[in-house]
């Protein structure tokens, strides 16, 4: 079963865009992008806006990957904690990617969503929920370590009954509130990027699986019916790479994730949510939901390892939204879609120069719909020599998997068994 077999919630509520043509013959470009997400997209738009000549080659449909069937939250700093991030970058650093998460912020509220008109159902606030006695007392105080060290005052921490006001469900022990996170229509906000792109001379081709890039002093991507030659080429496919770049392959996983959205609940989502605020909770298997603009709830939950989608997705997710919302047995799941995310082994993004005139930014881990905008944008920065924030990017700490590409699948299994046991324990 492909993507386009399940129909997400997002491409009934979006009026669909008409389809691009594919690659046909040679082409010549300053630079090709491969993936028409929310990087390459943003990429697209910032080089063309800057008098590059761009092209974007899509295997599919503008969207069709994970930016387009994601859950559409937005989290504040980077996938892995400050804490962490000083631990693991240094200090010095952990502040500068701080500074760029703040920044990836701006640049999707203030000025793709607002400046530039994108109307993509954007919602502030974003719960996290422990489900976990032991964990409230460390989102207690990591919500008084960034008031505290890094001037971020937006996480109100809420104890167990405080957070039961907002998530009618007895599985949580406590948690905290960001108001500087939220929410919005992933695949609005892609329409949006595509056609900004455009707008600013982007070139963009749909149906355009690129089948080998040729490295070299001026790259080359082969399709299945013409070629691009660029200056440089910009990979950002995150999960969906499948056999075109080994370098990249070897540091980004594929993990499918599983979405439902109920029917409309009228006055039956207070049941479950109180509020307009999405919800993360702590599992290292996340389980993740919101109410939609039309009264759904949108939930969330269950992954596997593979870029073939199971047949019938609904029933994957359903017992882990009724593990959090039991009272909901009887609501009908309407959309149930999945969508192929990329992960690293230490969760942090894999930006590199992979060879001179090739370069990387994918591995969100689930982080990339607020910081893929940005990520494309600092891709666009080293295609022009200001390599100053690409270099901070890639000295983050990503190793390949063990054993390549060949082992990643049962490491894969293997770990999220593993965690999967601890969060049920």
């Amino acid at each position: 079963m492909t993507f386009l077999d399940a129909p997400s919630y997002y491409a009934a509520a979006n009026p669909a865009q008409a389809p691009r043509e594919p690659l046909r013959g040679d082409l010549r470009v300053d630079v090709a992008i491969v993936g028409a997400g929310f990087t390459g997209l943003s990429a697209a738009l910032h080089l063309a806006e800057g008098g590059k000549r761009v092209v974007v080659l899509e295997q599919a449909r503008v969207g069709w990957g994970a930016s387009g069937r994601n859950g559409g939250q937005v989290h504040t700093g980077q996938r892995r904690e400050q804490d962490e991030l000083e631990r693991m970058a240094g200090r010095d650093d952990a502040r500068r990617l701080w500074a760029l998460a703040e920044e990836a912020k701006r640049l999707l509220l203030h000025d793709l969503i607002g400046r530039r008109g994108i109307d993509c159902a954007w919602t502030p606030g974003l719960i996290h929920a422990d489900h976990k006695p032991s964990y409230v007392a460390e989102t207690h105080a990591y919500a008084r370590r960034l008031a505290e060290d890094y001037g971020y005052e937006e996480v109100e921490p809420l104890d167990r009954e405080q957070l039961y006001e907002l998530v009618r469900s007895d599985s949580y022990h406590g948690g905290s509130i960001d108001h500087g996170g939220g929410h919005l229509d992933p695949l609005a906000l892609v329409y949006g990027l595509a056609q900004a792109a455009e707008g600013a001379g982007a070139k963009i081709y749909e149906g355009a699986k690129v089948r080998r890039i040729r490295h070299g002093g001026r790259p080359q991507l082969f399709t299945a019916e013409g070629s691009v030659s660029a200056d440089t080429v910009l990979i950002c496919t995150d999960g969906l790479l499948e056999g075109v770049e080994p370098a990249v392959e070897a540091h980004v996983a594929p993990i499918a994730n599983h979405i439902a959205t109920t029917v409309p609940l009228g006055d039956r989502l207070q049941e479950a949510l109180t509020s307009q605020a999405a919800v993360s909770d702590s599992r290292y298997v996340v389980y993740y939901y919101r109410p939609t603009p039309d009264g759904r709830l949108l939930f969330g939950g269950g992954e596997t390892y593979s870029t073939t989608l199971p047949r019938d997705i609904a029933p994957i997710v359903r017992p882990h939204m009724l593990k959090v919302f039991p009272q909901l047995a009887d609501v009908e799941l309407e959309h149930a879609w999945g969508g192929v995310l990329g992960i690293t082994p230490t969760r942090l993004p894999f930006v590199r120069a992979v060879s001179p005139n090739v370069l990387v930014a994918a591995g969100y881990s689930g982080q990339g719909v607020m910081l893929g905008p940005l990520f494309g944008k600092i891709l666009a920065e080293a295609c022009s020599g200001q390599l100053d924030r690409f270099d901070l990017l890639s000295r983050l700490p990503v190793p390949s998997f063990p054993g390549g590409r060949w082992l990643q699948r049962p490491l894969l299994i293997a770990v999220m068994s593993y965690y999967a046991l601890r969060d049920r324990l």
